[in-house]
């Protein structure tokens, strides 16, 4: 069985096309849908700091076309667009349908940029014009997962199980100590989000990194952190290798366009310790019925599977390939040195990158979760997952 058979989504789309397209096949029926909230979701994704211009183009918003009637999921797959505003600016340059002069119309990069997918792509798909590769390579294709993962949100709200961010580290300047999940609560009910750290001092040290970067025409990345809270113990398993949910988070983080590195609770720090040092002690609260943790180190997750504690997981962002001051490059019709390409862009995405990695935690979580209870209406996954709730107490 393909374990992610239960929920399933795609993405289709490019950065200067007409608009975004997602499916989401799997969800039971019943669950309950806010365009609203989507639309918040898509708004905290396009917000902070060192942001570029195409923030100021776009006013993200979702369309529901199939799957959500009556503000409830109905069991079918569901249909989404978000719209592009920019395309009225690339209708001419990237048709669907060739035209006698589209050619000239062309908006053309031969000049590919270090760090991004422009060479690799071109030279797996033969295009001596990376514009094609740029164009569904962009991050802005996050916002059609930013959506889908709001809806993966909603499912996983009925069962108690929240999943929200906050920034670590942009470039040298870091987060030095934990984030209560009160304060990262706190965090994402603000209205306008600077770098997204909880801390306003750390915060202040991070801007003074972007402020660097926006003089000298560079770029920064940094660290971002989700936590899911709520969990129940037992998502995952540590049967076979592709169940082991650590990994499939992991996978899940690595997946968003420049992450380049993902880290279950303190795995750097642990690797640096003794084994005395890293492991959560285990405890039992007789009160509530339940085993607890001294710590938790291990970012909520044990041999592949759900402990009971927080889900942690970090995402690892490098800087974003495009510079206002362009790297060196070679042309690919001249094949001569030439400085990269130039699209418009930002400087610092590190916040936006974690309201994209809830999401991707989000889908992750919902399919382990589905996974786990079925269920083909909301009614018959909550009855699934109170008789397994029970258990857990008896155990």
């Amino acid at each position: 069985m393909n374990i992610s058979s239960m929920l399933r989504f795609e993405t289709a789309g490019e950065s200067h096309g007409e608009c975004l397209v997602a499916t989401l096949v799997g969800l039971p029926a019943g669950v309950p849908v806010s365009i609203a909230e989507i639309n918040r979701e898509l708004r905290r994704r396009q917000l902070g700091y060192g942001r570029g211009g195409r923030m100021k183009i776009e006013t993200d918003s979702v369309r529901i076309v199939a799957g959500v009637r009556h503000s409830q999921t109905i069991g079918a797959p569901i249909a989404l667009i978000i719209e592009n505003r920019d395309w009225a600016n690339w209708t001419e340059a990237l048709p669907v349908e060739a035209a006698p002069d589209s050619e000239q119309k062309k908006r053309p990069l031969t000049r590919p940029r270090p760090g991004h997918a422009d060479l690799a792509g071109a030279l797996k798909y033969n295009f001596h014009d990376a514009r094609y590769v740029l164009e569904r390579a962009s991050a802005r294709e996050t916002a059609a997962r930013v959506a889908l993962g709001a809806l993966a949100k909603a499912f996983l709200r009925q069962f108690g199980i929240e999943v929200l961010s906050h920034v670590v580290a942009v470039g040298p300047a870091r987060l030095e100590r934990r984030a209560s999940w009160e304060e990262i609560v706190a965090l994402s009910r603000r209205e306008e989000i600077l770098l997204g750290c909880v801390d306003p001092e750390a915060e202040a040290r991070m801007k003074e990194v972007v402020d660097q970067a926006l003089r000298t025409g560079d770029t920064v990345g940094g660290v971002f952190e989700v936590v899911a809270h709520g969990v129940p113990a037992g998502l995952g398993s540590h049967t076979s290798w592709d169940r082991r949910l650590d990994a499939r988070l992991a996978q899940a983080i690595v997946s968003i366009q420049a992450v380049k590195g993902a880290e279950i609770g303190d795995a750097h720090q642990a690797a640096a310790s003794f084994g005395s040092e890293v492991q959560d002690t285990i405890h039992y609260d007789a009160a509530a019925r339940r085993f607890t943790r001294g710590s938790n180190r291990a970012g909520g997750l044990e041999g592949g599977i759900t402990n009971g504690e927080d889900v942690v997981v970090r995402g690892f962002l490098k800087p974003i390939s495009t510079l206002r001051r362009p790297l060196e490059s070679v042309d690919l019709i001249t094949r001569e040195p030439s400085a990269a390409a130039y699209e418009r862009s930002d400087v610092c995405v590190v916040p936006a990158a974690g309201v994209i990695g809830e999401a991707m935690v989000a889908l992750v979580l919902a399919q382990a979760f589905l996974e786990k209870f079925g269920g083909d209406s909301l009614e018959e996954t909550r009855r699934n997952f109170s008789s397994y709730m029970e258990q857990l107490r008896e155990f």
